[in-house]
């Protein structure tokens, strides 16, 4: 039983981590910054607005030794939601183990480390695919026979639902991910043919459950006997438990709704049945969103509510007294063979266009598509969502303090400087000599993919050395490069031309009258890569016919506005997630201004009311946040924008 949890600095997030643990908790589910994920040091340029965020910032193996204090790591099963860095926080944590006299061997948790779904949904990717599976390689070779308890990579398809995958390319693309994995591994030399059993036996999922929750049970039924046949007849393991599909479960949090947010709750208690009513393919390990996360980040007290869920529903109800209620019913059992049917053949699909790691512009399209039809079943009424398109008289809630703004945590702005302070101070104070040699090492050891050489032994040495994040991720980028993931947009285009049929005429009257389209720059600047709110409006404002210009996540304010100037472009769309509005749209805004830009300026994003009125007082146009789910609605809006800046320009 687990929450998901971290936030402004190592010292709080263990204050936090030792609080929950004492109501119940049984163990640790971290959550990093942004810079941490992304490989950038808090001092960095590109870390500016991010720091403790939406996480914990950890740079150096002194963060490490804060963010655990007092907790036992030899006895805590710690789970760490890390992917492009996960080499290093694994080296971080192995290095604070070995420095409390605790061996590896003794360590269990779990390092996420599934870089494809980063690539097609969540965006905190570093280097391309291949040197990524190379990480990831020789991350699973270390652990196997080092730290055999630990479990080196959570193929997590949770992030593919959340992009819009349905439940057959859910399970279809995680499959794919892990015998891409696995066959990596075996290809590279690293482990002998005795310990690929061990090997498949450690790989562990990590898997979203949506509220259609006897659907959902379906969908683990198929996994677990899927990942069952995967096992035999491709690796030829034959002991039944390192065959297991072992998966941890958070559930649902696309689905959360800023209307109405009380509904969240039910929403929450209905998705966790879909991962535990079937004893057969039931969660491992459990955490639960919490009911105000389409609002900004959750306080502890939200955390202990979504806890306390899961504490009823295993000690109050009798879920956990029978065996699979579900054994023998022929609705589940037919439901379950077509989901496996459908999986199987999506797969196969996949594995004709080379796997996983080959075929991710192909599988980003397909999720980007997906994603559109379900924005589109939403808008016109065909999905119910309760509190949204239907049901939406409401009285005022009691929750949400009727616009006070204690209803969110919110990090400290001082944070950030006293996180850059703090790096500073750990630099000036070690031994740089040793902190040298050990990135040289680092890059002759990435060089260099024989068996022989294991990045996870010179991660470790940095970490003991004093290097930080940002220096292990910048000395592996001077090896690897860095890798720009496809936004798939093009895929989703032309599906809703039918309903933006009237936009489209004002579109074209507007291209008409004044010599081309509206040109609209859809754009995410900072780290955050949370993309499918951005990819979404870059494909409905296509259908409506705007020029659409996106490029992509990850982008620095001077980026965006390089790109508004020299496409001429006449609204600038910022989408962020992150929490980081604050700072980041201020910045845009000004050198907008400074550059002579024109273009009106909107964005979208979760953004609590309060920080929409200062941002609109700041000079954008609009802010746009979860509730407003009418695209038609929005793009109507921005080609009246875009029609008041045209009548603005000279002659």
């Amino acid at each position: 039983m687990r929450t998901y949890s971290g936030h402004s600095t190592a010292k709080a997030s263990n204050e936090l981590y030792r609080t929950n643990l004492a109501k119940g908790q049984t163990g640790l589910s971290i959550a990093f910054d942004l810079p941490t994920q992304t490989g950038y040091d808090p001092d960095s340029p590109e870390a500016a607005g991010e720091v403790g965020k939406v996480g914990v910032p950890v740079a150096h193996r002194g963060h490490m030794e804060e963010l655990m204090a007092g907790i036992p790591v030899g006895e805590m099963n710690t789970s760490m939601t890390i992917n492009a860095t996960a080499a290093w926080l694994l080296g971080l944590y192995v290095a604070h183990a070995e420095d409390r006299g605790v061996d590896p061997r003794q360590l269990s948790g779990t390092t996420q480390n599934d870089i494809v779904k980063e690539y097609l949904s969540r965006g905190t990717y570093i280097f391309p695919p291949t040197p990524s599976l190379r990480l990831t390689v020789d991350t699973i070779a270390y652990t196997v026979r080092h730290a055999p308890k630990w479990n080196p990579i959570n193929v997590c398809s949770y992030h593919l639902q959340e992009a819009g995958a349905t439940p057959t390319q859910e399970v279809a693309y995680a499959l794919a991910t892990a015998i891409g994995v696995l066959d990596g591994v075996r290809r590279s030399g690293k482990i002998d043919d005795d310990e690929l059993p061990a090997v498949v036996g450690r790989i562990s999922f990590f898997v979203n459950a949506s509220v259609r929750f006897v659907e959902e049970t379906c969908k683990m039924r198929a996994f677990t006997a899927l990942w069952d046949r995967i096992c035999a007849d491709r690796y030829g393991v034959t002991d039944p438990k390192l065959r297991r599909f072992r998966y941890g479960v958070q559930v649902n949090s696309l689905g959360l709704t800023e209307q109405q947010p009380e509904n969240n709750v039910q929403r929450i208690v209905l998705e966790s049945l879909g991962v535990t009513l079937s004893k057969g393919a039931r969660a491992r390990a459990l955490q639960l969103p919490a009911w105000n996360e389409a609002l900004g980040l959750p306080r502890p007290w939200d955390q202990q509510w979504s806890l306390r869920m899961q504490q009823v529903l295993a000690f109050e109800s009798d879920l956990l007294e029978y065996g699979d209620i579900f054994e023998g019913s022929k609705v589940m059992e037919a439901k379950t063979a077509e989901i496996m049917e459908a999986a199987g053949a999506e797969l196969a699909d996949v594995e004709a266009l080379g796997g996983a790691f080959e075929a991710i512009d192909e599988l980003k399209t397909r999720l980007v598509r997906s994603q559109a039809d379900r924005v589109r079943r939403i808008e016109d009424g065909t999905q119910k969502v309760v509190g949204v398109n239907c049901f939406t008289e409401t009285a005022p809630s009691p929750l949400t303090g009727d616009g006070e703004i204690d209803h969110i945590m919110r990090v400290d702005p001082r944070v950030e400087a006293a996180q850059i302070a703090d790096v500073e101070r750990w630099r000036a104070e070690r031994d740089q000599p040793a902190v040298t040699k050990a990135l040289d090492l680092l890059r002759q050891v990435a060089e260099d993919d024989g068996p022989g050489g294991n990045i996870m032994e010179a991660t470790i040495a940095l970490a003991h050395a004093g290097g930080t994040t940002g220096e292990w991720a910048g000395a592996l980028r001077q090896v690897f490069g860095e890798f720009r993931a496809p936004t798939g947009v093009g895929g989703g285009a032309g599906r809703r031309l039918e309903q933006t049929a009237p936009i489209r005429a004002r579109t074209k009257a507007l291209a008409d009258r004044t010599g081309g389209p509206p040109r609209f720059l859809v754009a995410k600047p900072g780290l955050d890569g949370h993309s499918n709110g951005a990819e979404q409006i870059a494909v409905a404002a296509r259908d409506a016919g705007f020029e659409v210009i996106y490029q992509g996540i990850r982008l620095t304010p001077a980026e965006i506005v390089a790109a508004a100037r020299d496409e001429d472009v006449d609204i600038v769309g910022l989408s962020i997630l992150s929490g980081s509005h604050m700072e980041l749209v201020p910045d845009v805004l000004d050198r907008l201004r400074a550059a002579g830009v024109g273009a009106a300026v909107v964005v979208g994003g979760i953004i609590p009311s309060e920080d929409a009125e200062i941002l609109k007082g700041l000079g954008v146009a609009s802010v746009y946040t979860p509730k407003d789910y009418s695209f038609d609605r929005i793009m109507e809006d921005l080609v009246d924008l875009a029609e008041r800046q045209r009548a603005a320009i000279p002659g």
